[in-house]
């Protein structure tokens, strides 16, 4: 699961610049935010560089740590 949703919903951004920024198809980043593919880490760090973000932002833990 990642949070690519919920950032681009914080800075008011939409998956179309996403995807014109990426290079990608809207389809391609649309799959990615309703986390029905999972991208590649490469591509993961672009689109934290693109949103100016670390990229743990983008992940969800998958583990809760007591």
């Amino acid at each position: 699961m990642n949070r690519i949703k919920e950032v681009l919903e914080e800075k008011g951004i939409k998956q179309t610049w996403l995807a014109e920024k990426l290079g990608k198809s809207y389809n391609m980043v649309n799959s990615y935010v309703q986390n029905r593919q999972q991208p590649r880490l490469e591509v993961l760090n672009e689109i934290a560089a693109i949103l100016n973000i670390d990229v743990r932002e983008l992940i969800t833990p998958t583990k809760k740590h007591d």
